[in-house]
Order: structure tokens, then C-alpha cells, then sequence
């Protein structure tokens, strides 16, 4: 039941998450995470971001991350009105 609440969704009340991860992701992954924004830091991390639209799609994004054996710094979910800021001083490149 909590997956056919969770389909009757507006897109506009899909949490955002944002993923930090330690490293900068290879081009050859990218399509493990082509509904996710990404960047690559000049600190040397990546960002994902995107909606994640329950718990279930939360542990096969964690799933996949853990696979690429690269640490995850942090996990962080915002409300889908804001929109993930690119514009960051230390953002080098968006894939």
C-alpha cells in the first residue's frame, strides 16, 4: 500500500536527494545515474542529485554507489521546489 501512495506523487513533492561522493565518477558510469544531475568538484568529489521517489529507489541508488567501491560523504534530501545549485564556486565541470 505505501507504494501505490507513494506512485500518486506529483512530481512537485518528490524528494530531491544529493549524494557526495568521494572521488570524481568515471564517464563509463554515467549510465548508472542518468536521472541524477552530475558534477564533479574541484575538491575532487562528485554530486548527484535528483529525485529519489521512495525507500526502496533510495537503497538501489545507495546499492549502486556502495558497487562503484567510492566512499560516500553524505546523503542529503531538500525539498524538490529548490533547485540544486550548480553554481557553486568549487564546481569545475558537469557532465
Amino acid at each position: 500500500m505505501e507504494n501505490e501512495q507513494q506512485s500518486n506523487l506529483n512530481p512537485s513533492q518528490v524528494p530531491i536527494y544529493t549524494f557526495k561522493i568521494k572521488g570524481h565518477l568515471g564517464q563509463q558510469w554515467l549510465n548508472w545515474f542518468e536521472e541524477f544531475t552530475v558534477v564533479l568538484q574541484e575538491n575532487g568529489n562528485t554530486l548527484l542529485s535528483g529525485p529519489v521517489v521512495d525507500q526502496s529507489a533510495l537503497h538501489g541508488i545507495l546499492k549502486r554507489i556502495r558497487d562503484l567501491g567510492m566512499p560516500l560523504l553524505s546523503v542529503n534530501s531538500t525539498d524538490s521546489n529548490r533547485a540544486f545549485d550548480t553554481n557553486s564556486d568549487d564546481v569545475i565541470g558537469d557532465l
